[in-house]
């Protein structure tokens, strides 16, 4: 029985023809029947792909035997379902750009990377070492690198989630001041599964924050560890028809309806063409709550 299965994945890597590699990724996902998204700069890859396990085993083996890719950090978890010709429910379709960012903080000329990924970012934690850190230093600050759309619904305990709309908010948000307090601190960054925090920790570093470091692998790597038995709390907000993941039958439940105010980690898109917010919202307030956003 087909099983389905999510692959989250990414490298930091020179590319010196994003170009042809778009075309070649296109082609094999298109053979082996994945959907998801691919995003490839002079910087590397960046991926999310679904479908039936094989295939994606097979995909992920094809694509590390590219020299540039052979350090790709890959991470699964559980898709909703196949289609019946086994391409993956949570993906409408394919896609595969390139891009000036893998990840789009709006400063590309800023990321410096080589051949070992990205170079003057923060210190690698693995959720063992963080743990370690959490309980050797009493003033760690955990720095939350998503939107706070995501942040709405699963942070880290007593995480600072900063001020921004969107990714490329962030270099503005660090200019600003807001944040320099923290430059004394041991900062820790966090993202889903670890790729912003690649780029956010080294233009933290940058910007004159002295200890910073990097959950490496993300929420998503943490949470195959501990669960919902650690530092993390609540649902993890995924980009694909999941919504939502738990790492649990006992998470708790952060998001409050924007609405009703009701307990709920349900996130959707606005379904009002004039709202283009994700919004946290149970099912019997989506139309009143997107009627809101928009007015």
């Amino acid at each position: 029985m087909a099983v389905p299965k999510v692959l989250l994945f990414y490298v930091f890597a020179p590319l010196a023809d994003p170009e042809a590699i778009r075309l070649w990724q296109r082609e094999l996902c298109e053979r082996l029947g994945l959907r998801g998204r691919i995003l490839l700069s002079e910087h590397g890859i960046n991926g999310t792909l679904g479908g039936e396990l094989d295939a994606l085993k097979r995909y992920l083996r094809v694509t590390k035997e590219y020299a540039p890719f052979r350090q790709l950090d890959a991470k699964w978890s559980e898709g909703s379902g196949l289609n019946a010709d086994n391409t993956s429910t949570d993906f409408p379709r394919l896609s595969v750009k390139v891009r000036d960012e893998i990840v789009s903080f709006g400063a590309p000329d800023e990321l410096v990377v080589d051949e070992n990924g990205v170079s003057g970012g923060g210190t690698r934690l693995a959720p063992e070492e963080l743990h370690a850190l959490v309980e050797a230093r009493e003033d760690v600050v955990f720095f939350d690198g998503r939107n706070p759309f995501e942040a709405g619904i699963g942070r880290f305990r007593d995480a600072v989630v900063p001020d921004v709309s969107t990714t490329r908010d962030f270099v503005a948000a660090l200019d600003s001041g807001a944040y320099d307090h923290l430059k004394e601190k041991p900062v820790v960054t966090y993202c889903t599964g670890g790729i912003r925090c690649e780029v956010l920790s080294s233009l933290m570093r940058t910007r004159g924050f002295q200890e910073v470091y990097q959950l490496e692998g993300g929420i998503a790597r943490y949470g195959e560890a501990y669960g919902d038995d650690g530092l993390w709390e609540g649902s993890l907000y995924v980009f694909d028809g999941r919504g939502a993941l738990t790492f649990s039958d006992h998470a708790a439940v952060l998001g409050r309806c924007a609405t009703c105010g009701a307990e709920t980690s349900r996130m959707r898109n606005c379904v009002d063409l004039a709202c283009r917010e994700q919004l946290v919202v149970c099912e019997d307030c989506d139309s009143a709550a997107c009627a809101a956003h928009a007015a």
